[in-house]
């Protein structure tokens, strides 16, 4: 009998593991570059290029709509006396609207090629730092939510 236990238990687990470690084996299906595109004189457009690389994935909109708990990219710049930003971070790219089951509302993602674009106001040569927030998802999970470092290179 104990034996019997003892296979089952192995048996299960044997499938219940993998499974429950294949989010960590995923990895980050992004892809991001900086761009900083002189519009004129001291005013730049500060363009973060996102490549969801693998098809199926999606990222938030930056208003994601739904019962609050998706997680919507941000962008946060370092303090720098030169640089002065002009309203909000926009988002360019194919963008969805639609229910998902269990989500309350409609809810609003971008999947392929994403640009998110901020205007600024940069005085002289130098690089601007900062960090970025952002989740992907596909039909069945959402990865953690990533961190990542920027630079934008002003010349």
């Amino acid at each position: 009998m104990k034996n019997i236990f003892v296979s089952t238990l192995l048996i299960l687990l044997s499938i219940l593991l993998p499974t429950g470690s294949r989010a960590q084996m995923i990895s980050d299906p992004t892809s991001w570059t900086f761009e900083a595109k002189k519009k004129s004189g001291t005013t730049y457009q500060l363009i973060f290029h996102l490549n969801l690389k693998t098809a199926g994935w999606h990222i938030w909109s930056l208003q994601p709509g739904g019962d609050g708990t998706m997680i919507a990219p941000s962008f946060t710049f370092a303090n720098n006396t030169r640089l002065k930003l002009k309203g909000t971070v926009t988002e360019k790219g194919k963008k969805i609207t639609t229910t998902m089951e269990g989500i309350e509302g409609k809810l609003s993602y971008l999947t392929g090629k994403v640009d998110y674009i901020q205007e600024a106001t940069i005085a002289g040569k130098g690089k601007i730092f900062g960090s970025l927030s952002y989740q992907v998802c596909n039909d069945k999970m959402c990865l953690p939510p990533k961190d990542k470092n920027f630079v934008f290179d002003i010349k």
